[in-house]
């Protein structure tokens, strides 16, 4: 049920606990998950030569592309190898339309969103403000911006909008920097390569060539382009900022972690240090990772930073970071202390010895079984396909969900993810509107998976949909207080992937809640007596 509700301005938020909207009785469900399936297989075009970005495709998309309520799943896909053409159509990029009762339907060739080249990553935002979301995808030497004309169809107005593709692009993401109500994109970028690249790595003489160690490939900076508002959009890399400072760089997620008023950025980077780019609130970008404790574990040493999610896992208020790396590394959690501080808090909330024999990808911080604690999905596999002849570990591994029991205290549970393949990419959305966040997952060389979220569940739940006015049309950057929970509207989630379905929020026994946005630009507006188990519509005055 969609119920919309035209928000009314406030001078100041008040906390929803002087109402008694803080206090939550959940239940504690069995979480499980089961895999409906969905027709589309990820072709990489692994060769005998292992050219890095055969083992890096996979991002995909969960956003609701015409409106009707349901959301809807893209796939970013492959290309031959070396033309790194899509020239069969097992290497188009494929949009799947959610017809309801998990029944979608291949609607690619309709929408126009086939695609070129060797697909990575996909950034779903209505840049345009027209009200439909749009989609920016990201490859190597190739991407395309998708306008969403909002009849079922997609224009590629790439080539008018000045966004270049120039460069292995890995991921990429919207968000508003200049909160100027319009969504700007940073573009994230792996290494200068191109398909020439044929260094030996592994062990000649046992024949055993593997993919090569990231420190063989040259780092490189991100890109940042700001909208103008008619289309087009402006390279603004080198005058913020960010063009400074060079890296390997695998995700990007946002949140405003300091409290400011304008979204930062973290970026993963492979086997070098994080990226914090703090935003300065006049056009540029301060890198401070290593100062805000993020760049690094504790350990002191680089890991191969995957995928990323930025968001309140303790219930503080205040968004940490949670993100995925290889077998031996951990996944690693830092949580935001306040004054610009985090904390290596991998180890203290047990994430450490739960994901230290994994290798993550895609990940996400939701809370899947409505109890008002957010945990963490990850999608795992190793890179390399020969791992086992190498290292103590497999390369095909399952997918794995740590479930908080409150605070940022993990366990791992048996959800019934139990299909052992090569995971990449993850989305996350409520395909049935039954209030239970589900996952759709790209596998290299297989079926992808589409979990659905069976938890035999009583707890309640809020899906928040924003609707900005003075604001960018989807509200991206809003931040959202629900009983006690903090959340931002964001759909950059994950490694190369993006999940654009609102804010959900568990709401264990409430029947009822206040529900505060801060808007982009600091406007403020509340609701009272909200009735949970429904998705809300706030449309911003």
């Amino acid at each position: 049920m969609n119920i919309r509700h035209r928000a009314v301005p406030l001078l100041a938020l008040v906390a929803a606990a002087s109402r008694g909207q803080n206090v939550l009785s959940p239940l504690a469900p069995e979480v499980r998950f089961r895999n409906e399936g969905i027709p589309f297989v990820l072709e990489n075009s692994p060769t005998p030569r292992k050219h890095m970005i055969e083992t890096m495709a996979g991002g995909v998309a969960a956003f609701d592309f015409n409106n009707d309520g349901r959301p809807d799943i893209f796939f970013t896909n492959g290309a031959a190898i070396p033309s790194l053409k899509k020239d069969s159509p097992k290497y188009w990029n494929r949009l799947f339309r959610n017809d309801g009762g998990w029944k979608f339907t291949d609607v690619t060739e309709k929408a126009g969103v086939r695609g070129e080249g060797y697909s990575m990553a996909v950034a779903a935002g209505d840049f345009d403000n027209d009200g439909h979301v749009d989609l920016f995808v990201a490859g190597v030497y190739s991407n395309s911006l998708y306008r969403n004309r909002g009849d079922g169809t997609f224009e590629d107005v790439t080539a008018k909008s000045g966004i270049k593709h120039d460069r292995w692009n890995a991921s990429a993401g919207w968000f508003d920097f200049d909160n100027d109500g319009l969504l700007d994109l940073f573009v994230v970028n792996y290494s200068k390569w191109d398909i020439s690249y044929d260094r030996y790595c592994g062990d000649a003489a046992r024949n055993l060539r593997l993919y090569c160690h990231p420190k063989y490939f040259e780092p490189i900076s991100n890109q940042l382009y700001r909208n103008r508002g008619d289309g087009t959009f402006e390279d603004v890399t080198m005058k913020s900022g960010i063009g400074k400072h060079l890296g390997r760089g695998m995700s990007i997620t946002f949140a405003d972690y300091d409290g400011d008023g304008f979204m930062d950025a973290f970026v993963t980077n492979d086997n070098l240090p994080s990226f914090l780019y703090h935003n300065n609130g006049d056009g540029t970008f301060s890198e401070v990772g290593l100062d805000a404790g993020v760049a690094m574990a504790d350990t002191g040493k680089p890991v191969a930073g995957m995928g990323s999610d930025f968001r309140d896992i303790d219930n503080d208020g205040r968004p940490d970071i949670s993100m995925t790396a290889l077998f031996g590394e951990t996944f690693l959690f830092f949580r935001n202390l306040g004054k610009g501080q985090f904390q290596d808090a991998t180890y203290s909330s047990r994430l450490g010895a739960a994901s230290v024999k994994w290798s993550g990808w895609g990940n996400g911080v939701y809370d899947f079984d409505n109890d008002g604690w957010k945990d963490l999905f990850t999608a795992n596999a190793h890179v390399n396909d020969l791992v086992e002849m190498t290292e103590p570990t497999v390369y095909r591994q399952k997918n794995m969900l740590f479930l908080n029991g409150g605070k940022g205290q993990f366990r791992v549970v048996d959800a019934g993810f139990d299909t052992v393949r090569a995971h990449r990419g993850a989305a996350f959305a409520d395909f049935d509107r039954d209030g239970r966040v589900d996952i759709v997952v790209s596998v290299l060389g297989d079926q992808a998976e589409l979990w659905h979220n069976v938890t035999d569940n009583r707890n309640h739940w809020l899906n928040v949909k924003l609707i900005g006015k003075k604001s960018n049309r989807d509200g991206i950057g809003a931040v959202v207080r629900v009983a006690g929970q903090t959340n931002h509207m964001t759909s950059s989630v994950g490694y190369s992937s993006s999940s654009h379905d609102g804010v959900h929020f568990g709401m264990g026994n409430l029947k009822t809640a206040v529900v505060e946005v801060q808007w982009p630009g600091g406007r403020r507006t509340r609701l009272e007596k909200v009735e949970t188990d429904r998705v809300v519509t706030i449309i911003e005055e």
